[in-house]
């Protein structure tokens, strides 16, 4: 089990409107905060991540420095450490999860870091993936608190075409008989195999592939990529990959109360200093989307990087990848280190 902590938050209500009972968090802590409670950078987790994954960004990004900032790793639901398919008891087990909102998310991340730490002030909510979607929704639900954010192949809205891609995974998982509508005795590894297979050739570009990069990353064919692909899918419960699915698909900073659907309203009203960072091959956060982002936020400015390496030039475990050191150079400029 990973070193953790957890906040029992109880019954949390959901924008779905259902509650959600014995709902945990959980997180890990670097550093330590201030007198003033607000040297505070938030690191959300992404799809196929934890704070562990997270850890890697503390090792490669200089900037990011626990002896002077207090940096809190929050997992998200589903990931199998926060409240997730996984690990919730009935009614709510398995394919009975109820569908949970990034909005949800960051609303259960404010009441750790407003409630339980006594935080009051953020200076950067940081992220890759759907890390950075999270750090949108924080610079909306709370723009009087959070001061910079810096989302990196992310976006403000899952455009029609992401949701496409995603609904070609889920297929490819669901189709396995094994998964019995998940209600499986056992994994259905076959699916997730094929979940695997599939999200390869969306994670990295076409250049990535014909320039042979794969064996960058150590692999002398494209099947043994592939092969690494579906380990890696198999350590995770179908379930939980699911729940993650749908949270992403309902990604969209406008879609609460507060905006009622009003999307550049919801981007204007971001005061956060923000770097939007996409890759210029990234397959489903293409750097259109975050043109248009920008154009809506006050003090944003969008800095695509040229790279083949598609959605996966921010993996947090690419040693020596030139997008760590630009990235590191974006995170001291928001801290005011530049």
């Amino acid at each position: 089990m990973p070193d953790q902590e957890v906040l029992e938050l109880g019954e949390v209500t959901l924008q779905s409107g259902v509650t959600l009972p014995d709902t945990r968090l959980a997180f890990k802590a670097y550093g330590s905060l201030n007198a003033g409670s607000d040297n505070v950078i938030v690191m959300p987790t992404f799809y196929t991540g934890t704070h562990v994954r997270n850890e890697g960004y503390l090792r490669a990004l200089p900037a990011l420095d626990p002896s002077r900032w207090f940096i809190v790793s929050i997992d998200m639901f589903g990931n199998g450490l926060s409240s997730s398919p996984s690990n919730t008891a009935p009614p709510f087990d398995g394919p009975r999860f109820p569908a949970v909102t990034l909005h949800d998310n960051v609303a259960c991340q404010h009441r750790l870091l407003a409630g339980e730490l006594g935080v009051k002030g953020v200076a950067l909510v940081f992220g890759w993936s759907m890390a950075g979607c999270q750090a949108y929704e924080w610079g909306a639900q709370f723009p009087d608190l959070v001061e910079a954010i810096l989302p990196f192949c992310a976006s403000a809205r899952t455009s029609p075409h992401n949701q496409v891609f995603l609904e070609g995974v889920k297929a490819a998982l669901v189709a396995d008989a094994a998964f019995a509508a998940g209600d499986y005795p056992t994994p259905p590894e076959a699916g997730l195999r094929a979940f695997g297979r599939v999200y390869a050739g969306w994670a990295y570009s076409q250049a990535f592939y014909r320039e042979r990069l794969h064996r960058e990353l150590g692999f002398e064919t494209f099947e043994e990529l592939l092969a690494d692909w579906e380990r890696d899918h198999l350590e995770w419960d179908a379930n939980d990959l699911l729940a993650k699915l749908r949270t992403w698909q309902l990604g969209d900073i406008s879609a609460n109360d507060r905006y009622r659907g009003d999307f550049e309203g919801a981007l204007g009203a971001i005061r956060a200093r923000a770097i939007l960072v996409p890759c210029t091959t990234d397959l489903y956060f293409p750097p259109e989307d975050n043109a248009i982002e920008a154009e809506h936020m006050p003090n944003a400015e969008l800095r695509p990087y040229a790279s083949p390496w598609g959605h996966c030039v921010a993996s947090p475990g690419r040693v020596g990848s030139d997008f760590l050191r630009v990235l590191d150079g974006y995170v001291a400029e928001l801290l005011g280190d530049a």
